[in-house]
C-alpha cells in the first residue's frame, strides 16, 4: 500500500492537496456528499485501500473478496454529473487509466444510500472503453496540460 502522507496530489483531483482532500474520509471522516464519497473511493482504488472501499460499500452489494492486486494504474477521475435528494443520490463519472500503450476508461452512473448518517455506495453499471485523446486534448492524466506537451 501506498504511503499515504507522501501522496502530494490526490488521485481523484490532481490539482488538490491529498491531505486537503480525499485523505480525511481514509482516515475516517464522514463523507458529506455522494460526490465527495466517489472522489474517495477513486482515490481508494488508486491507492489499494481495500479496507476503505469495503466500509463505503452497502453491505447488500459488498462483494466477499476485494483484491485490487490486478487493478488498473488509475490515473484521473471526471465527474460527469452528482445529485442527491434525500438520502439517494446518484454520481455519473467517468475514470481514466493508463494502458500499455495507450488509455482506457470506465464510465459508470453509480448509486448512492446514506445510511445511519454515512454515504455508501450501492451499485453502478460500469462500461468500459479505449480512450483516444487528441493531441490538443486535455492530457488524461489529469495535469492539466494539453495531451501533446504530457503524456504522448
Amino acid at each position: 500500500m501506498t504511503e499515504q502522507t507522501t501522496i502530494p496530489h490526490s488521485p481523484c483531483d490532481n490539482q488538490r492537496p491529498y491531505a486537503d482532500c480525499c485523505q480525511r474520509y481514509h482516515q475516517g471522516a464522514i463523507a458529506p456528499t455522494p460526490e465527495a464519497l466517489m472522489r474517495s473511493r477513486f482515490s481508494a482504488f488508486a491507492l489499494k485501500l481495500e479496507d476503505y472501499l469495503r466500509v463505503s460499500w452497502h453491505s447488500s452489494t459488498q462483494p466477499t473478496v476485494l483484491d485490487l492486486d490486478e487493478s488498473p494504474d488509475w490515473a484521473s477521475l471526471r465527474v460527469l454529473e452528482s445529485s442527491e435528494s434525500g438520502d439517494k443520490g446518484r454520481v455519473h463519472f467517468q475514470a481514466i487509466y493508463r494502458l500499455n500503450p495507450g488509455w482506457g476508461f470506465l464510465q459508470e452512473d453509480s448509486e448512492f444510500v446514506r445510511e445511519n448518517e454515512r454515504w455508501v455506495y450501492l451499485k453502478g453499471e460500469p462500461q468500459e472503453g479505449i480512450l483516444k485523446p487528441g493531441r490538443n486534448d486535455p492530457c488524461p492524466c489529469g495535469s492539466g496540460r494539453k495531451f501533446k506537451a504530457c503524456c504522448l
